[in-house]
């Protein structure tokens, strides 16, 4: 077995074992990409090693993705199949499991109208409402993992030669989630440990508001009575501890909905379900997008906002050191959950009830009566860079520097 099917070896066994933590007589679903076959394969040997009743495998292809947008009737777009909605809350429901290899083609929806993209999202996320909400409380194990194709590496990589793209975009995968390491799993309990550590001395501190400064950034952001700072993994209704996403870099936690004032930038593109917003500056009062802007798809970011009343406020603020092992190797991948490990960000649309004291046991309007943000997205944008600094200000009015230049002070 030579170097790279070792490495590809190890990190199934990392996502099945790290990443949904597959309990004996558990049912895994795995989305996978069909140009990804030779990992899914292992993923799912390395799942009924781990005594997983039975996987199910649920293919996608974007051209076939993309034939609906350019051939399927207008009105097909606000169409979601129920029985697939009703599979995955069965799936929930019974204490199942889901892995995703989650890496959409950043130019998959060009020329497409945004109208159509952001209706069958939209559609989506509607029918999967009930599913989504056991997602954001935790209560079946779930991961979303990368690896790459070859729309994705041509993006990330134009600099090199085609033929080299795949095999560098997996040296990026596997160092990004510490595959070249002798143990990855051993390497990733200490990866967690270090982030329990960070998340705990935020959560001593009770900061009750923070200020974020940065070329076009000036944003004061209140938080929630009772609010928690999360990061590394969590534990599912069962006990189980799993990792959501791989690899991670961040604590993250929820701001409080309309205590959110001033203007933030962007400093990576964001990819918006195959479309791209680049250079986007969103302007809050009380806790509401008032206005916005783009150098290129606003579009898109327009249809975003206009998901629901909830989309235009935030539900997730995450910190992010700018020396993070995916910011030091200095590319963009397109890809949020990358770049967001490798960047500072905040979230617009749904917090995570996890994020606040006896969240997961409350109703959407108890959520919203706490200050936590309700919404049927829920999309990160990246606001890190070396020039970003934050401010935690203290009950009784002290100010402490928490990121001076991008980085933990």
């Amino acid at each position: 077995m030579d170097n790279f099917e070792k490495n590809l070896e190890k990190y199934a066994e990392l996502v099945v074992k790290v990443g949904v933590n597959v309990q004996p007589g558990q049912v895994l679903i795995v989305n996978a990409p069909i140009e990804t076959v030779e990992l899914t394969r292992r993923i799912v040997a390395k799942a009924y090693d781990a005594g997983a009743k039975y996987v199910q495998v649920d293919w996608e292809d974007e051209k076939i993705t993309r034939i609906r947008y350019e051939k399927a009737p207008e009105d097909s777009f606000h169409y979601y199949p129920q029985w697939q909605a009703d599979a995955m809350q069965q799936l929930a429901e019974g204490g199942g499991a889901i892995l995703r290899i989650k890496v959409p083609d950043p130019e998959l929806f060009r020329g497409i109208d945004s109208v159509k993209v952001s209706t069958a999202v939209k559609a989506a996320a509607v029918a999967n409402e009930k599913y989504q909400v056991y997602v954001r409380n935790n209560k079946i194990s779930w991961s979303l993992i990368k690896a790459p194709t070859r729309a994705w590496a041509n993006k990330v990589f134009p600099d090199l030669p085609e033929e080299e793209r795949i095999q560098a975009m997996w040296d990026a995968v596997f160092l990004m989630n510490r595959v070249g390491s002798e143990d990855p799993v051993a390497a990733w309990r200490d990866h967690i440990a270090g982030l329990k550590l960070r998340q705990n001395h935020m959560n001593a501190k009770r900061y009750k508001s923070f200020h974020y400064r940065a070329p076009g950034t000036d944003l004061r952001v209140d938080m929630p009575e009772g609010y928690l700072w999360l990061g590394g993994g969590d534990e599912n209704e069962a006990g189980v501890y799993f990792v959501a996403n791989m690899p991670t870099e961040e604590i993250y936690t929820m701001p409080h909905r309309t205590g959110v004032n001033g203007t933030v930038t962007s400093t990576l593109p964001l990819n918006l379900n195959g479309r791209l917003v680049e250079g986007m500056k969103l302007t809050f009062q009380d806790g509401k997008v008032v206005a916005y802007e783009a150098e290129s798809g606003r579009e898109h970011l327009t249809t975003l906002l206009e998901t629901d009343e909830g989309a235009s406020y935030l539900g997730e603020m995450a910190l992010v050191p700018h020396d993070s092992p995916i910011s030091k190797l200095n590319r963009v991948f397109y890809n949020t959950g990358i770049d967001e490990n490798a960047s500072c960000h905040f979230a617009l649309g749904s917090a995570y009830p996890v994020n606040i004291e006896g969240g997961t046991k409350m109703s959407k309007e108890e959520l919203l009566a706490r200050g936590a943000n309700v919404s049927l997205t829920h999309v990160d944008f990246m606001i890190g860079s070396a020039e970003l600094d934050i401010d935690g200000v203290l009950a009784d009015g002290t100010i402490e520097p928490v990121f001076r230049g991008g980085r933990w002070v």
